[in-house]
């Protein structure tokens, strides 16, 4: 079995791509093959509604055109068994190279017609967030829409169940002294890095686990 991680984030060794190693290393305890992708170290763009994964009888149908990068990726997903989706939250959203990654993955999948011939391909999929914002307040800036929004999105396209787990509150720099950052509770950051994050780390190879199950 395969299982492929997808780092939407620009950093390889932070906290999304802590939590994606965690939950690899989950698929792996239960004889998994694994591998982790960073997006960042592509060169790629989203869709550029070309519109050759639509053409009647195209050698494209339902499959992305486009020649770059994200070419192997897409192949490599083809061939997986398990998928997990990890990206940071900036300005309310997941990363630009994730978003653009998720339109080259899932727009070819979607049909113009009444009679779809394409078959979702029977694969579980996680996604994990990770954020600054505190856990208390991701229900009043619309964070859990969004999330179960993705759920929905890859369950539909995948034909499993999809989850997801988020990380709150994070450490986001070497040296808060170095930054302007009096907004945060230094204190609170450090506790909640010593005393949370592990946990958060537990549930992500537990996902990894689960997703190989």
């Amino acid at each position: 079995m395969k299982v492929i991680g997808i780092n939407g984030s620009p950093r390889k060794q932070w906290n999304t791509a802590t939590l994606l190693n965690k939950a690899l290393e989950g698929s792996a305890s239960q004889g998994a093959e694994t591998e982790l992708i960073h997006l960042y170290d592509l060169n790629f763009k989203g869709c550029t509604s070309c519109f050759a994964c639509r053409i009647k009888d195209g050698k494209s149908y339902g499959k992305c055109a486009m020649r770059d990068d994200l070419t192997a990726v897409l192949e490599k997903i083809q061939e997986a068994d398990a998928l997990i989706l990890g990206s940071p939250m900036y300005l309310g959203a997941v990363t630009g190279e994730t978003r653009s990654f998720i339109e080259r993955l899932m727009f070819p999948l979607v049909e113009y017609t009444k009679s779809p011939k394409l078959t979702p391909k029977k694969m579980p999929t996680a996604f994990i967030y990770t954020m600054g914002a505190p856990e208390k307040i991701l229900k009043d800036i619309g964070y859990d829409k969004q999330f179960d929004a993705n759920k929905m999105m890859l369950k539909r396209f995948f034909g499993e169940e999809s989850e997801y787990m988020y990380s709150a509150d994070a450490y986001q720099f070497d040296d808060y002294s170095k930054v302007v950052s009096d907004m945060f509770e230094l204190d609170e950051k450090i506790r909640i890095r010593k005393e949370v994050f592990p946990k958060d780390c537990d549930k992500a190879f537990h996902i990894g686990v689960r997703l190989v199950k």
